[in-house]
């Protein structure tokens, strides 16, 4: 049961970083310049408990048992692509 809680905080954790990117991405929404970002998520380390069997005359194989630790947080991607241009009421620009 603990690694299930340990599961269950890590995803929440990271679930909160994404959070806190799309409140960062919606709070520079108008800000000219901003580059918007993206969370990337990957699995933590899985434990095998039981492993697979193979099937016989009778039964079908078994598959395997694992234990996951959860998610994290893999990367934050920022958006480099180049935006449309804003209108500066300047008759200057080219």
């Amino acid at each position: 049961m603990v690694k299930s809680m340990y599961a269950a905080v890590a995803g929440l954790r990271t679930h909160q970083a994404k959070m806190d990117v799309i409140g960062n991405n919606i709070a520079n929404v108008n800000t000219f310049g901003f580059k918007k970002a993206r969370a990337s998520f990957r699995d933590q380390f899985y434990a095998t408990m039981r492993g697979s069997s193979e099937a016989d005359q009778v039964y079908g194989g078994g598959n395997p048992s694992q234990v996951g630790y959860g998610s994290s947080l893999s990367s934050i991607e920022v958006d480099f692509g180049t935006a449309s241009g804003a209108p500066t009421g300047n008759g200057m620009t080219s």
